[in-house]
């Protein structure tokens, strides 16, 4: 069963920083381990993620930082901040409150 993209469409930077609280990754990375954990349900575009990323960073949620020796291929990585982690734990919250109420409505 598929799942509707709309469905997704509020959380997904909830889902990366969740992902970079485990360690920091470069945006691919991000992609891929997303669609691993989920078994393919959550298959994200990279035209979806960096704006995600951009919007967080923007917001001092992550931070950024090249790595790689010069003459090399450099990758950026993501790093979540200490304030990240506060909004993180916010929005975990959230999550939870939310799932507990449509589970009732849904489920009964």
């Amino acid at each position: 069963m598929s799942i509707n993209k709309e469905l997704l469409k509020g959380s997904t930077g909830t889902l990366v920083l969740t992902l970079l609280a485990r360690k920091q990754m470069y945006g691919y990375e991000i992609i891929k381990e997303l669609e691993l954990i989920s078994a393919g349900t959550f298959e994200m575009k990279e035209g979806t993620l960096y704006p995600i990323l951009h919007a967080l960073e923007e917001s001092s949620f992550v931070e950024s930082k090249w790595v790689g020796d010069e003459g090399t291929r450099q990758r950026k990585y993501y790093l979540i901040t200490k304030t990240g982690r506060a909004h993180l734990k916010e929005k975990k919250q959230e999550w939870i409150q939310f799932r507990t109420m449509v589970d009732k409505v849904v489920l009964g």
